[in-house]
């Protein structure tokens, strides 16, 4: 028989929602902080790895990352995911490290952040659909298998709607927060 899982369902909207914070945690907003780099990954030894696994990140200054990268071979592979990464952060090498500053947010900057923040956020909209797909496709199952009847599925996929609405409704809101954050000069 099978099961209907609604906290499975929760942790999975959940963490479309962590990941989104996540994901807007790395947009910047004129500070510098070494979660700006948390959305970039690096080919490294075979397979994608963040960069705060093959370097060390730090802020020497307000407007300044540096990134000091442990394999002299990897220096180049850094470099290009970090300027690839359409943060629009130009990083400089000297050895090992590289100093990336961050320039004045403009205003046409800021509306591209808006944008890509309005990505992220579609993502993890499109994420949390796939769960309410997934958990719909369970209940068809257990009411094609006679494990409920309608009434008790109608119910239980309203349930599984609202999960996804609330989740939506979570999503708008930490993209108007990050949105504000990134607009305010």
């Amino acid at each position: 028989m099978a099961d209907m899982d609604f906290n499975e369902l929760k942790r999975r909207m959940d963490g479309a929602v962590a990941s989104l914070k996540s994901d807007l945690g790395g947009l910047r907003t004129g500070r510098a902080s070494p979660s700006l780099l948390d959305p970039i990954s690096v080919e490294a030894y075979g397979s994608q790895m963040p960069i705060n696994q093959v370097a060390n990140i730090s802020i020497p200054e307000p407007r300044m990352i540096s990134v000091s990268v442990w394999d002299k071979q990897m220096v180049g592979k850094v470099e290009r995911a970090i300027r690839e990464s359409n943060l629009g952060l130009n990083p400089v090498t000297d050895g090992t490290t590289l100093r990336i500053p961050l320039p004045e947010l403009n205003e046409q900057r800021r509306k591209e952040l808006v944008k890509v923040a309005h990505q992220y956020a579609e993502s993890a909209k499109v994420a949390a659909r796939h769960v309410r797909r997934d958990g719909m496709e369970v209940l068809k199952k257990m009411e094609k298998d006679g494990d409920i009847g309608q009434d008790e599925s109608r119910q239980m996929s309203d349930q599984v709607q609202k999960m996804t609405d609330d989740t939506i409704s979570d999503i708008d809101k930490v993209l108007s927060v990050k949105e504000a954050e990134i607009m305010q000069v």
